[in-house]
């Protein structure tokens, strides 16, 4: 039996798929959490052999958390689960210590085979994703520059994201400098959908 954790933000979606994997004869959900920093205590609490993550989730997000897997519950084998079938997400995925890569659309017998392989120590990535990911190379932001960018998502001013990431506010100025340059783009939320495009948030 492969004992299954799932983390998902959204009810609906963790609803549906420990009602769906619960269906397979092989399958059993020990856990369900909603927040990215409820999976290291769920796994340590329930053993599950594999762990489903969503990336966006509140706490912290879907790769962080297999990171945190990977060194607190090494045991359990992550796979991310997501909308976003970005490179990206992928390389940092990998980088991050998860087994796995599936998008949400992929049909349920394929989720279900690739949670299989995964708990057979296997590796588990979508081909056509892989080769996106090795022609698109590395993110080149650095982790400040992508806080400051994440911080800028919501159209916050360099005031607010020096607030939230206690910087200063020319601090933040040189580096979303540095991060439009890097991306090619002409402002602050060209670089900020590029990023997030690319799967470098």
């Amino acid at each position: 039996m492969i004992r299954l954790l799932l983390a998902d933000d959204q009810e609906l979606i963790r609803s549906a798929l420990a009602v769906m994997l619960s269906l397979e004869e092989d399958f059993e959900v020990v856990a369900v959490v909603g927040r990215g920093d409820e999976v290291a205590a769920a796994a340590k609490a329930h053993h599950p052999d594999v762990a489903l993550l969503d990336i966006e989730m509140p706490g912290i997000d879907g790769l962080a958390a297999a990171g945190v897997l990977a060194q607190e519950a090494p045991e359990c084998r992550s796979v991310i689960l997501t909308t976003f079938g970005r490179p990206g997400y992928l390389r940092r995925a990998m980088e991050s210590g998860a087994r796995g890569f599936v998008v949400k659309d992929a049909p349920p017998e394929q989720l279900a085979g690739a949670i299989r392989r995964v708990a057979a120590g296997e590796r588990v990535v979508d081909p056509v994703l892989a080769a996106a990911t090795l022609a698109s190379g590395p993110s080149p932001l650095t982790a400040r520059e992508r806080d400051v960018l994440a911080a800028a998502r919501p159209g916050a001013t360099v005031s607010e994201i020096a607030g939230k990431l206690f910087l200063s506010e020319g601090t933040v100025r040189n580096y979303l400098s540095a991060a439009i340059a890097k991306t090619g783009t002409r402002n602050r939320a060209e670089a900020v959908r590029t990023a997030d495009e690319r799967g470098w948030l």
